[in-house]
Parts: C-alpha cells; structure tokens; sequence
C-alpha cells in the first residue's frame, strides 16, 4: 500500500483494485481522499455485492488510507487502537451518513451515485464534506436552467464547458449539490439559487493523480471554485458569511466530480445524536 505524499495529492490502490485518489484544499491542511466501485456487482463468491456493501467496502478502504498517512488529528486517544475499532455507516435524520469508529464520530464521509458507481469521500482533518456526480445527460433541452443557476454563474461554467450548456450545468450542479452535502442539509433547508458558484482567485487544491500498477498518469487539475449563501441558506447557516466554501471539481467522461470542503468547527462525540440507518442520501 502507498503512502500519501505530503503535498498535493496521492493515489494507492487496494487489494480489490479500487483506486483511491485525494486532493487538498489548503496549503497547510488535511486532504480529502475519494473513490468509486460499482454499485452492484458480483463478489468472489458469485453472490451480488449491493451499493450499501460497496460504500462499507469503500469507506473502509478510505480509512484504511488515511491510517497510512499518520494524520496528528486522528491519533487522538479515541482512535488509539485503531486495529480494533468497528467501523459503522449510520445516517442522521436528515439523511447524512457518519462514520462511526468504536463509539467515536470518524472522518466525515458523503457518498453520489453516477451512473453504475457509486463514488466516497472522506475526510482527512476536521472539515465536513460532500461530493456529488453529475451528469450532461441529465440536463438537455427543456431543463429548467433559471429555477436553478443564475445567469453569471451559468455563463462562467460555459466558458469551461467549451460552450456546452448540458455540461455546463452539470458542472453547476455537482458544485451545488456537493456543498448541500457538505452543510448537511441536501436541498431540503437550502435552495440551489441561494448556492452561489464563484470561479476561486487562489488555487486551493493540489494537482489529482492517478496511478494504475506502475504506469503513472496525471490528470488535468480540476478547476476551483468559491461558494457563498444568500437568502434562506445563509440565515440558517450565518458563518458562510464569514469564510465561503471551497470547492474542486473534475471532468470524468461525460459527467462532473465535484467535492466540497466546509471548514467550520464539528464535534466528534456521539452522544447526543438521532442517528438512523435508514435514510441515506446519494
């Protein structure tokens, strides 16, 4: 198994040929680590692997990773006997997902589906997170552009469309709904037009690698952008107005992969919680 470099981002891979890949958001910060498996395929044994094994097996592999890389904040005392400890998927009753170490909140976690994969994400140091995956296919004609996306920010995303106005709200779309997950809400306490999308003057994020076995392949940084609230959104979350929220994102085929990064203080205690395991959210 690889260990991650100290700057920019990383890969390994697992046993199982899931390619983990990471990116960073700020300079002096933790990364986000993120991956993909299909969502339903058939195990060792012939029986069919659903999607809530696959994003067990994919947030397992996640943290087993970021135990490699020796990260100071999660070699508190909880977490001491790592080797040891449970791991559990549990969802809140808006339908977030958690990961539970032992009795302890781990890393935050957020899951997408596109298409037949399922993709995870999870956390490096104490930020939430969420990553979404969008697709042109879900965005042609007759789409209601307007109720969704202001005409700026719309026009920004073309120009890094090459002119493609499915793609360009993909890539909206995705940055949207990778910050509702990462506030914790999705849509249900914030409107997509109280998400607004800014192209970032500061490069947050290092370059994304990939590695398979030993041939080495860079890919294209993935473009940063600012999010701020308005309206509702930023009434119900007041700290936005201080500090806006970082995201990256990355073309894949035809679709877009975008993570966001909430950098606003979070508890890891479990008490106190109404925690579910139905209701989880893609």
């Amino acid at each position: 198994m690889t260990r991650f470099e100290q700057l920019g981002a990383a890969v390994a891979q697992d046993r199982q040929e899931v390619l983990v890949e990471a990116v960073r958001f700020v300079p002096c910060g933790g990364v986000v680590l993120y991956t993909s498996a299909p969502g339903n395929t058939a195990s060792s044994s012939g029986c069919a692997t659903s999607r809530t094994e696959t994003r067990r097996r994919l947030v397992t592999t996640l943290w087993e990773h970021l135990r490699a890389t020796e990260t100071p904040f999660w070699k508190c005392s909880h977490f001491s006997n790592r080797a040891t400890l449970s791991i559990q998927i549990v969802h809140d009753t808006l339908g977030r997902p958690h990961l539970l170490l032992g009795d302890h909140r781990g890393p935050a976690i957020s899951f997408s589906t596109g298409g037949d994969d399922v993709w995870a994400a999870l956390c490096g140091d104490q930020s939430d997170i969420g990553i979404d995956v969008a697709g042109s296919a879900e965005f042609q004609e007759g789409y209601p552009m307007h109720r969704v996306f202001h005409a700026a920010e719309l026009h920004q995303a073309l120009e890094l469309a090459s002119g493609d106005l499915a793609r360009a709200a993909a890539l909206l779309w995705s940055i949207k709904e990778a910050v509702a997950k990462a506030l914790g809400c999705a849509f249900h306490l914030v409107d997509p037009r109280d998400i607004h999308v800014y192209p970032s003057a500061v490069e947050e994020g290092g370059p994304l690698r990939q590695v398979r076995h030993a041939h080495c392949r860079h890919a294209q940084d993935g473009p940063a952008f600012s999010v701020r609230l308005t309206g509702k959104a930023l009434v119900r979350f007041p700290m936005a107005d201080r500090r806006p929220i970082a995201v990256r994102s990355l073309h894949q085929a035809e679709s877009w992969l975008s993570i966001a990064a909430v950098n606003w203080p979070r508890h890891h205690q479990v008490a106190g919680l109404n925690y579910c395991e139905a209701g989880q959210r893609d």
